[in-house]
């Protein structure tokens, strides 16, 4: 099975949505930033959304694509704050499913669609968008550099790619990310470095960097805290082996964070007119 067929099935299964749902932060699936160790996880989350939507010259006019959009939570932030539409690619239709609904409640329809697609191949023509945004889904691929280079094909001159995504730090020794590469069904992660060096290649320019690394350890065990205080609920709906299974990979995610051999923060690039 391929990693795209891993990633789809997993994030279709009912137990994957549940948890995720529930507990990993609700609309914004994705690493928070945390002000303190006990914040609820959908604060943290939503806030990494506002810091790079900060970095974003958006207006009503503006076209955005959110790949590996989850639950769709930026698309319909950014389309409330900006009024700018938003396409959410996304692989899971359970995730999508759940998009729509939740757009559909927020009256924002008019102003979010969402697209079951792969981000290695992105259905729409070259320069289709201003802004390209991405949270912690990029490491889903085996192929990093064709989502990158997708990316800005279908930038416009003059547009941003701003992006999360849970990373190797860049002297990781090898190795040293078994079990964190296991659980996900892939040989590595990307870097900081990694990121740059795609970037230049496409000649984009990188606008803005921001290290978060201690709140990618803070988020990964302020989950697992959460899965073990509402593990008995939790197990009403969600099969005891995931749960085994999730607690077990977010210990190897903060093991691995602690020791130094992973990274995370925001990053953008621009590509000029």
């Amino acid at each position: 099975m391929s990693a795209k067929d891993v990633a789809e099935t997993y994030y279709d299964s009912s137990d994957a949505d549940r948890f995720y749902f529930e507990i990993w932060g609700g609309e914004d699936i994705h690493v928070g930033i945390y002000e303190r160790a006990d914040e609820p996880i959908a604060d943290a989350s939503r806030r990494t959304v506002e810091q790079m939507a900060n970095l974003c010259n958006l207006s009503e006019s503006s076209r955005v694509l959110d790949l590996g959009a989850g639950y769709g939570g930026a698309a319909r932030y950014l389309a409330s704050r900006f009024g700018c539409r938003v396409t959410c690619l996304n692989l899971s239709e359970t995730q999508n499913a759940r998009n729509r609904q939740l757009t559909a409640a927020a009256g924002l329809a008019d102003r979010v669609d969402v697209l079951h697609a792969s981000f290695e191949s992105v259905p729409r023509p070259d320069a289709s968008y201003d802004l390209i945004w991405s949270q912690d889904a990029i490491l889903h691929s085996p192929h990093r550099e064709q989502v990158v280079a997708e990316a800005r094909r279908v930038l416009a001159p003059g547009g941003s790619f701003v992006l999360t995504d849970p990373m190797q730090a860049d002297d990781c020794p090898p190795g040293v990310l078994s079990d964190v590469l296991a659980r996900i069904h892939l040989p590595s992660l990307a870097s900081f470095a990694f990121y740059r060096e795609q970037a230049q290649k496409l000649g984009l320019v990188e606008q803005h960097a921001l290290e978060l690394t201690k709140h990618l350890v803070m988020h990964y065990d302020r989950v697992r805290q959460e899965l073990r205080s509402q593990r008995t609920r939790l197990s009403q709906v969600v099969s005891q082996d995931y749960l085994d299974r999730m607690e077990a990979g977010l210990g190897h995610w903060v093991t691995a964070s602690e020791r130094g051999h992973l990274a995370w923060g925001i990053l953008k690039f621009g590509l000029p007119n």
